[in-house]
């Protein structure tokens, strides 16, 4: 028998965690043939899904599958997610969550152009890691390519900088 995964597990408890504190989770999601998501949301074969209480109906989080109705534009969509394509799960409000590696399980969707949230998965594979906000994924993987020499000061302020991406091992 095949060990199943931490992952879903993961899902629900920082989802619980979200709702807990009065925050609105997010999923970031690799959209493939298997996701089933409205494609003219999709932006460089990303989404990113509200997933609270207020923003959907029939949520079920599964071990394989992350499913529920939502509305979009105004018309309702039936989602499913395969939990290997979620990229990550976050509060809205702070950004504080969780990235996690993904690998692709099909033939990837089209990209429609139209604007949508997105977060960029940092390169490394491995351990799920901490999210500070959507983009510090994308921050940390700019920063992995820039020499250390030439990495910008930080002066540990909050605002006006680009968010940081607090890796867990």
């Amino acid at each position: 028998m095949q060990e199943i995964s931490t992952k879903p597990y993961l899902l629900r408890a920082l989802y619980e965690w979200c709702t807990d504190n009065g925050y609105t989770p997010h999923i970031a999601v690799r959209v493939d043939n298997h996701t089933r998501v409205p494609r003219q949301f999709v932006r460089d074969n990303e989404i990113v899904l509200n997933i609270s209480f207020e923003a959907t109906s029939q949520l079920q989080m599964g071990n394989e599958w992350v499913e529920f109705s939502a509305r979009f534009s105004g018309k309702s969509h039936k989602i499913e997610v395969p939990v290997a394509n979620i990229l990550a799960i976050y509060a809205r409000e702070n950004g504080q969550g969780m990235a996690f590696p993904v690998e692709s399980t099909g033939g990837e969707a089209q990209d429609s152009g139209a604007d949508a949230e997105a977060v960029e998965p940092a390169a490394a594979p491995g351990a799920p890691r901490t999210v500070e906000s959507p983009s510090a994924a994308d921050a940390a993987a700019k920063a992995d390519r820039v020499p250390e020499g030439d990495q910008p000061d930080d002066d540990g302020s909050k605002g006006g900088g680009r968010a940081r991406l607090k890796i867990v091992k």
